[in-house]
């Protein structure tokens, strides 16, 4: 399979101008994205059946789960700006297939400097999950984008908290490395579905792969909003992914001596974090979405002061990870939206951009969770987390008092 560049002629410059997204085509787009970042949460509830296969230390596990939001966060630099450089169908499934083989490569893995080169790859290539998030706004209308990116954005969102169940329950029946080969089954049956049900979009721009990537940095320079809404997604992802890093330490320990699929399911009630996708999403149409974001901010905060009980009470910890979910998602799809808005022909830079500080913030949360985790236990983390969702409170009001300024001059 050979991939486009925009120097061939292309019927439709603009999809939004002349396709419309039906139902059926955004619900595979959701479902596939889920799918395709899924393989980036397995290994967080494994992470003690792959400590053990493999007999490293509690900090050398941890690193499984930061090669993988390390390796996403490079795909969304150096991968997510071809969208605007290769025919986007057959990059997508490019993608898809080279994902699926890395999870294959995950499976087979001999020793764990495999599995950690591999799991990188796999999270690489996952960018795919995010040139379908652009994809679909671009086919959407205007007054229909906020609606579309909470409904492809709820697919990533179950597709990362599945991925937690999905692991556990395959695990305890196949072991650990069943999961990576049922996610490359998975993502080979969804590489052939889009294929086949995509439309055939051309790049809106002609540029060197080289321009493109200074374009992006450029942007992150130039841009005083997209640097503002980086800060706030990375600051918030650290916070979200320190606590899906560190629950699976502390339900694997002495304290509740949870199995894997057990610790799995905990990831179930993180999905109620996909009603407030909808919802923000919803709101966003409606002009709202800088109060979205600060109401997502203000949820971290108080989501863990309710998760540091979670040493000895279960329902604190259950009732925090449903909040810190309905935050987090709060806030990245008010993030998205108001990025999207901005310039319709640099969304895929922006997006790149915006998700690179993103997921190094997640990357960042999963290493701080090995040294807070080691230092002080549950504490310790919590701890952490209290004060990157404070910090994220505090750059979010910073925000809108520099939004303000920026109006009334």
């Amino acid at each position: 399979m050979h991939l486009t560049t925009a120097a061939r002629p292309h019927p439709v410059a603009d999809p939004s101008e002349a396709r419309g997204l039906s139902r059926g085509l955004l619900l595979l787009m959701s479902v596939a994205t889920g799918l395709i970042v899924a393989g980036n949460y397995f290994a967080q509830p494994l992470l003690n059946a792959i400590r053990g296969d493999f007999g490293l230390s509690t900090g050398t596990a941890a690193l499984i789960v930061t090669a993988a939001q390390a390796g996403y966060a490079l795909g969304l630099f150096l991968l997510l700006p071809l969208a605007d450089l290769f025919e986007r169908r057959r990059l997508a499934v490019t993608l898809y297939g080279a994902t699926a083989f890395f999870l294959l490569v995950c499976g087979i893995a001999g020793n764990s400097v495999v599995l950690l080169a591999a799991t990188a790859l796999a999270a690489f290539t996952s960018v795919a999950a995010q040139v379908l998030v652009t994809f679909a706004v671009a086919l959407s209308t205007p007054q229909r984008r906020g609606r579309v990116v909470g409904t492809v954005m709820s697919g990533l969102l179950i597709g990362s908290l599945l991925a937690r169940t999905v692991a556990g329950l395959l695990s305890e029946v196949g072991g650990w490395r069943t999961v990576y080969w049922f996610g490359a089954a998975a993502l080979a049956v969804v590489a052939v579905a889009l294929w086949r049900s995509l439309p055939t979009v051309y790049a809106p721009v002609g540029m060197s792969y080289p321009a493109l990537l200074w374009s992006t940095v450029g942007l992150l320079r130039t841009n005083s909003v997209l640097r503002r809404r980086a800060g706030l997604g990375a600051l918030s992802m650290a916070a979200f992914t320190l606590f899906w890093t560190g629950a699976t330490f502390l339900l694997a320990g002495p304290g509740y001596q949870w199995s894997e699929a057990t610790i799995g399911f905990l990831g179930l009630v993180g999905i109620a974090g996909t009603v407030a996708t909808l919802l923000s999403g919803r709101l966003a149409d409606r002009g709202q979405v800088h109060r979205v974001a600060g109401a997502g901010a203000a949820l971290l905060v108080a989501a863990w002061i309710v998760l540091a009980a979670g040493a000895h009470s279960l329902p604190a910890l259950i009732a925090g990870a449903i909040v810190l979910t309905v935050g987090q998602q709060s806030l990245l799809n008010s993030n998205q939206n108001v990025l999207y808005a901005l310039a319709p022909e640099l969304r895929n830079r922006l997006n790149s951009a915006f998700m690179t500080a993103f997921f190094l913030g997640g990357a960042a949360g999963s290493a701080l969770t090995a040294v807070a985790w080691n230092r002080a236990g549950w504490i310790g983390v919590a701890v952490a987390g209290g004060g990157l969702a404070t910090a994220t409170v505090l750059l979010w009001a910073a925000d809108r008092m520099l939004g303000r300024s920026t109006r009334t001059q």
